[in-house]
């Protein structure tokens, strides 16, 4: 009798532990999972304005390869008036507003760097902002996810006294805006984007 006793009793603990393990039911409110963060859409006015940037960018890029200082200074006062007017405001669905802080900073360097390029008296100094510039852009084209054509990320080892320098191509070639015709295939693409696929 004692045995069975036993018995009724180490089915009814094991009976409800497995009871407990096994029940799903949660004690209490649930807690709220947290939101991801939205990933903002750019209407076709955000993307002109961002194309338009890249445009004037690519002008600079390719009047530095060319060691054209005139053209240069040209670029870089469309670039700054076109990094001015970025239309950050037609990013929609970014519910923290991050992206679009974010893209107002990276675009405030740009149209800086670019005045401080189309004001500077060598092309030493104008190679100099650019770099600055390429940086902002780079982080202002990830940030926002341009829906536009592949851009690619550059790289010269050797760029200012071999401390390196990163540019933007709408190519894969290679064209340094840091060196010219002195070493004008110098350089490897590091990274690409093309998000209007995604």
């Amino acid at each position: 009798m004692r045995k069975l006793i036993l018995l009724l009793v180490v089915l009814a603990v094991a009976g409800f532990a497995a009871w407990k393990i096994f029940d799903k039911k949660e004690d209490g409110p649930r807690a709220e999972k947290p939101k991801p963060l939205s990933m903002g859409t750019k209407s076709g006015a955000f993307n002109e304005s961002f194309d338009l940037m890249l445009s004037a960018y690519f002008e600079v890029k390719d009047a530095l390869v060319a060691s054209d200082t005139v053209k240069a200074n040209a670029g870089a006062l469309k670039l700054s008036t076109a990094s001015e007017g970025l239309k950050v405001d037609e990013i929609s669905g970014d519910s923290s507003g991050v992206i679009r802080e974010t893209a107002l900073s990276f675009s405030g360097t740009i149209t800086g760097s670019a005045q401080a390029l189309a004001g500077e008296s060598t092309l030493e100094n104008k190679r100099k902002e650019f770099e600055m510039i390429s940086d902002a852009l780079w982080s202002l084209t990830r940030t926002v996810k341009y829906e536009g054509p592949k851009v690619y990320y550059q790289f010269c080892p050797m760029a200012f006294e071999n401390k390196g320098a990163y540019w933007m191509s709408r190519e894969a070639n290679i064209r340094n805006p840091y060196f010219g015709d002195k070493m004008l295939t110098c350089g490897s693409t590091q990274d690409s984007l093309e998000y209007k696929n995604q």
